[in-house]
């Protein structure tokens, strides 16, 4: 273990996985099952582990959070302001990918549902996802 003098902020991935079905795009959310924000809908992600790579880590909890693994996922923004997360001060780098199989979304680990929901319907979302997903979009269509 480690320790520093100066606070130093948690590093998290978060992903926006988007699939065109029926001349509509929709958005691949996770129902939370832990506290902050349990049974509220989030993007699925999570923190890294100090041993992993920030592209590991998307990859690693995309799958745990959703079962969705032939996806290739690219870097999209970065996250950080404070108060974003109310655990603490947390950056998020945020990665994005159109799925183009027809892999089924399970929900896994500590998201509770998996469900894909169309753009223009979305619900209200825990942090700062509808922000993230509001600008990824555009990165990604």
């Amino acid at each position: 273990m480690y320790t520093y003098e100066y606070p130093r902020p948690m590093v998290t991935v978060d992903m926006v996985v988007i699939r065109k079905q029926n001349n509509h795009t929709e958005v691949l959310l996770i129902e939370r099952g832990n506290e902050p924000f349990k049974i509220h809908w989030s993007l699925p992600g999570g923190f890294i582990e100090m041993e992993e790579t920030v592209e590991a880590a998307a990859y690693r909890e995309l799958q745990e959070e959703t079962s969705i693994t032939e996806i290739e996922l690219k870097t999209l923004k970065t996250y950080g302001d404070p108060g974003r997360d109310p655990r603490g001060r947390t950056v998020s780098i945020v990665f994005g990918g159109v799925l183009t199989t027809g892999q089924q979304a399970i929900a896994g680990d500590d998201a509770a549902k998996a469900e894909w929901f169309s753009i223009e319907e979305l619900p209200e979302l825990a942090f700062d996802h509808g922000i993230i997903v509001n600008e990824s979009l555009s990165l990604l269509l």
